[in-house]
């Protein structure tokens, strides 16, 4: 191998998490209930990790339950409270919910941050946490990381942190969202699905 210069690629480690408490925990309304009969009603949202030779780029997603569609999401360096905001906000302008939306998360502290709070009431949103340390409470933000990890990422190191957003956003805008078939909705695409929603 050294002749050849070729270097074993082993995985790599998570980044050092942000340790501290939510300002407040919220109960788990969802209790795992992941099946929804309309749009719009309910919102899961989470955050994962991309290596770049930059550094770390952190991901943050707002996933609508109904059809498993990413509504949303925000990209940035650092774990700083607008990563999941700007996710948030960007999820508010493209889907102008008519209702309520219940929007859930894990109890990160980005979650229950002030400005977190301060945008729930202005938007009139409700919310909803799973129980602290317990992945499967937000399973389907986690299948939809899993996914982007072993059919985009694949444990591939990107070069900047510009090339993996446009690599991210290419999987969420044009495939996941639009070609790619789930198993969950029979075979259909998320915004076939939508489509015949409306």
């Amino acid at each position: 191998m050294r002749a050849n210069r070729i270097k074993a690629m082993g995985g790599y480690k998570a980044p050092r998490l942000i340790v501290g408490q939510p300002l407040i925990i919220v109960p788990n309304r969802l209790k795992r209930e992941f099946t929804v009969d309309r749009p719009d009603r309910f919102w899961v949202t989470d955050i994962t990790y991309i290596r770049t030779w930059q550094g770390w780029l952190h991901l943050a997603v707002i996933i609508d339950l109904f059809a498993r569609t990413i509504v949303s999401w925000s990209m940035k360096p650092t774990l700083a409270k607008e990563l999941v905001l700007d996710a948030m906000l960007m999820a508010m302008l493209r889907r102008r919910p008519q209702e309520k939306v219940m929007v859930y998360s894990d109890q990160g502290s980005q979650y229950g941050s002030d400005g977190w709070l301060h945008f729930y009431k202005a938007h009139k949103l409700e919310t909803s946490m799973s129980r602290r340390g317990n992945c499967w409470d937000n399973a389907v933000a986690e299948s939809f990381f899993s996914s982007l990890k072993k059919e985009r990422v694949n444990k591939r190191i990107y070069k900047t942190r510009d090339l993996a957003k446009a690599d991210v956003f290419n999987y969420n805008e044009m495939f996941y969202n639009r070609t790619r078939r789930h198993s969950y909705l029979g075979g259909v695409s998320l915004e076939a699905l939508e489509r015949a929603s409306f």
